[in-house]
């Protein structure tokens, strides 16, 4: 049996390999321990020899670091262009309509020159500040929205309530070929029998005048008030023509997107740049900067293309190679929680494109769940964020992230790091050692996984290499899925986002998910939902999650126990397991005003601006 000494060998040998490698770019060993220590020691002395009790919430202490805002607080000048740097290792897809897009890259684009027409405050409830408002009667299911008279396309036209109820047509449409008709949407009255063809509208929405639009949903949700309204229009004088399935290939998603935003898309080198210029009419009022340029910075680059002032701000620092640039003298990092978490997860089944939902079919030892339980506890989330992140990242307990902070409670327990009771765990679950030393399947033939990791910086390989390794010390199997890393569309196509059947030759996967505003996890994980990546079908988490719907959990303490019962059944039945929580880390050229990534801030984009006509550089 391989000891628990071998296996800290196997890390420590990695791990000499991954400061190496990060060396040569960005990362040193020595500033991790030299940022640890500086916090330990203001926050509980030196050498003073009592023992003290490390934070129950790591990322509260971890934040306590950053600000929130730059400290430039001039005026911006006229005139003034901005440059915008999008992290990525891969061209954005441009798919960039939020009724169609499914990759954060695209997110990124589509932020500048689109927005919701419902707002949210800092704990992603819907306010009235949005360019519509609304109010619900007494039942909670009926819902009316109204759009700002001065709220118009960028083409001039005025947003209708009929471009609304049309966004709500689309998705809902058989044909629809995009992502978005999860668990939310179908709480719509009606939009199944739009969509399975039994009806020739949606029963549950009516126009009831030019600015006003009444939807009505099956049940009464606390997720209504908070991200559960479809609150993206289309505009029906440019789709309305179009058939449903060619509306996400068409020019007017790829080449000549328009939006409601503060600016409008001027030009688009595919996968590479956005030029945008003000869009003067912008209902909140005439942006700050005449021009922005978004471009997509390669994770190498990125500490170049900051210290020169190519970029003023990126979208998120690669937290791997903060340590060596935090003193640039041209920009302050700003950081936030990030509605983020990273995570393994395991292929149980696959997408059922006639039936629109995921049937748990695979034959495979993964379907043992307490297979899957120790392979949980092989993973050590705190070495991975301490020494792959220099400790900006932190094991995660939960799927539900620390920036939703009235549902996140970090005393929950997820997985603790364990892998001498991950192998008792096997052994008593029956399974054996074979003559490779690795345990085989339950009727002893050899047992191996493929496991298919994401690529992005520096960090991304070795982490995949530690990973297997980590598994390979309590005896699990596992190899690099075509000893290669895969580019993120890829990647999510192999997985299972694109428009063919999911690979039959991933069995586990490790991915990362930005949790967006609403903090119910249905859109993951419920049966109807292509993101349900893997394909794990469960009535008592579809009944939980339920729960979590419904008007009960208009009670906040109901809702959070429901969440706590599921994340416990998740902890259970770990079809998927989180690593690592983290912060949004901003670099902001000292130039730049009006940028905060304060929860609670009521800046907008509208608002940035720079107060000098070039960026200063380091």
């Amino acid at each position: 049996m391989k000891s628990n000494k071998f296996y800290k060998l196997l890390v420590a040998m990695l791990l000499v390999l991954t400061l190496a490698l990060v060396a040569c770019g960005s990362d040193d060993e020595g500033d991790a321990e030299g940022t640890d220590d500086t916090s330990k020691s203001e926050e509980n002395g030196e050498d003073d020899g009592e023992d003290t009790e490390e934070p129950v919430d790591k990322g509260e202490e971890i934040l306590s670091q950053f600000q929130y805002d730059p400290s430039n607080t001039g005026e911006p000048i006229e005139g003034g262009h901005l440059t915008f740097g999008l992290v990525d290792d891969d061209p954005f897809e441009g798919t960039l309509n939020f009724n169609f897009y499914s990759g954060a890259p695209d997110a990124e684009v589509l932020n500048w020159f689109d927005e919701s027409l419902l707002s949210v405050d800092g704990d992603f409830l819907y306010d009235q500040e949005g360019a519509a408002t609304w109010e619900h009667d007494d039942s909670g299911k009926v819902f009316t929205l109204t759009i700002r008279d001065e709220v118009n396309w960028h083409d001039g036209e005025p947003v209708t309530a009929e471009d609304w109820e049309f966004a709500h047509e689309v998705i809902g449409h058989e044909d629809y070929t995009g992502p978005r008709f999860d668990e939310t949407l179908r709480n719509v009255e009606g939009i199944e029998e739009y969509n399975k063809g039994e009806a020739d509208d949606i029963s549950g929405i009516e126009v009831i005048d030019d600015k006003t639009l009444e939807i009505t949903y099956k049940e009464a949700t606390p997720s209504l008030l908070a991200g559960g309204i479809w609150s993206y229009a289309l505009p029906k004088h440019i789709f309305g023509d179009m058939e449903v399935a060619d509306m996400d290939s068409s020019d007017e998603v790829r080449k000549n997107p328009i939006g409601i935003g503060p600016y409008k898309v001027e030009t688009i080198v595919p996968g590479e740049s956005v030029t945008y210029t003000k869009n003067e009419d912008y209902w909140r009022g005439e942006p700050a900067l005449d021009e922005v340029t978004l471009k997509v910075i390669a994770t190498s680059s990125v500490s170049q293309a900051i210290s020169t002032g190519e970029v003023d701000i990126v979208n998120d620092f690669p937290a791997d190679q903060y340590p060596d640039n935090e003193d640039l003298s041209n920009v302050e990092f700003l950081a936030a929680y990030d509605n983020y978490f990273s995570y393994l997860g395991f292929k149980l089944g696959e997408w059922d494109f006639d039936e629109g939902h995921v049937v748990e079919n695979r034959d495979t030892p993964l379907q043992d769940k307490a297979l899957r339980q120790a392979m949980a506890m092989a993973i050590d989330g705190d070495i991975i964020g301490e020494q792959f992140y220099h400790g900006l990242r932190w094991e995660a307990n939960s799927i539900i992230d620390p920036g939703h902070r009235l549902y996140h409670d970090p005393t929950w327990e997820g997985y603790e790091y364990d892998p001498d009771a991950a192998i008792a765990l096997l052994e008593e679950a029956g399974y054996e050692r074979g003559d490779d030393d690795f345990f085989t399947d339950l009727d002893g033939n050899e047992m191996s996984f493929n496991f298919i990791a994401q690529a992005g910086g520096e960090v991304a390989e070795p982490l995949a290499e530690l990973q297997i390794q980590m598994w390979e010390a309590i005896g699990v199997n596992v190899e690099l899925y075509n000893d290669k890393l895969y580019q993120f569309n890829d990647f999510y196509d192999r997985v299972g986002n694109g428009d063919e059947e999911d690979d039959p030759n991933v069995d586990i996967f490790g991915g990362a998910w930005s949790t967006g505003s609403d903090v119910d996890p249905s859109g993951l994980y419920g049966k109807n939902v292509r993101f349900n990546f893997a394909r794990w079908d469960n009535e008592e988490s579809q009944d939980l999650l339920q729960a979590a719907l419904s008007e009960e959990a208009f009670d906040l303490d109901f809702r959070k126990e429901a969440y706590k019962d599921w994340h416990d059944l998740m902890v259970e039945e770990v079809p998927v397991f989180p690593l690592n929580f983290g912060l949004e880390i901003v670099p902001v050229n000292k130039r730049v005003v009006g940028y905060s990534l304060d929860p609670d801030s009521d800046l907008f984009r509208y608002d940035i601006g720079v107060t000098e006509e070039e960026p200063q550089v380091d």
